[in-house]
């Protein structure tokens, strides 16, 4: 008999490295444009299904920096599935607020108009935030958080080392950082058979619970996503403590 879902534990944020479309495309004998376009379907889907369980943070690793290296037939293929992604009803029907984060000053004028446009459309929307990583890398973001808080820390002054230094701190970079409007990932999964984070939120997966599967973006379905949701509930979070200290936390959470 199939495992059930502890309703009761559901993540609250799970991060998606959406790989497989171009491998699913090519064993079909297809570009890998069809295996994008697959792939906005699996998104419809998965959002859809996190709404519904509960999920309050869905994070797609939508175009990396690196990406940007691909062929630029591709690139622009991949450009008019994000315009006609977002014009998918998806976010009002599930009442799903929207947001970006990357280096989007690098995207096509039209894509960021439209970017910024559905997150205007969609703001007051709460059920879920579907949060979409656009020429995005953990690298970038990481550099460019590390300066903002030295440039922020150097203009508060006075500019003595010890104030630079007390300034320079976790919870102040962490206020720089894209993510910086949501909790950190409780579940990362990636699809497609690759066992690595390539690069995504490397900051925010510190303690984040990690799976991967065989299955290609394009073919995961609602129930790939509950056999990732209940590994994600077999297994225990300690943050570095001690499974008697996790005993001894809940205990006192009871009493």
């Amino acid at each position: 008999m199939a495992e059930e879902l502890d309703m009761t534990r559901i993540p609250k944020h799970i991060a998606i490295i959406m790989d497989g479309n171009g491998r699913w495309a090519a064993e079909r004998g297809k570009p890998r444009s069809y295996g994008h376009q697959a792939g906005v379907d699996a998104v419809r889907r998965i959002t859809s299904e996190c709404t519904r369980l509960g999920v309050k943070y869905l994070t797609l690793y939508t175009f990396s920096t690196e990406n940007w290296n691909r062929p630029m037939d591709e690139i622009s293929a991949l450009m008019g599935l994000v315009l006609s992604s977002l014009e998918d009803e998806i976010f009002m029907k599930n009442n799903v607020r929207f947001q970006v984060i990357g280096d989007i000053k690098r995207l096509p004028q039209n894509v960021q108009d439209k970017l910024w446009e559905t997150m205007e459309h969609t703001a007051q929307n709460d059920t879920m935030t579907m949060v979409v990583a656009l020429s995005y890398s953990a690298r970038w973001e990481i550099i460019k958080a590390m300066k903002e808080t030295f440039f922020e820390a150097w203009n508060n002054g006075p500019h003595d080392y010890q104030d630079l230094e007390d300034a320079l701190n976790e919870e102040n970079f962490s206020r720089h950082l894209e993510t910086y409007f949501m909790p950190d990932p409780d579940l990362l999964i990636r699809t497609g058979g690759e066992v690595r984070v390539s690069n995504y939120l490397l900051w925010q997966i510190a303690y984040s619970e990690l799976y991967f599967c065989d299955t290609y973006w394009p073919a995961f379905s609602e129930e790939d996503l509950h056999k990732a949701i209940i590994s994600y509930q077999n297994r225990q979070r300690r943050y570095g403590k001690t499974e008697a200290q996790i005993e001894n936390d809940n205990i006192s959470k009871d009493e």
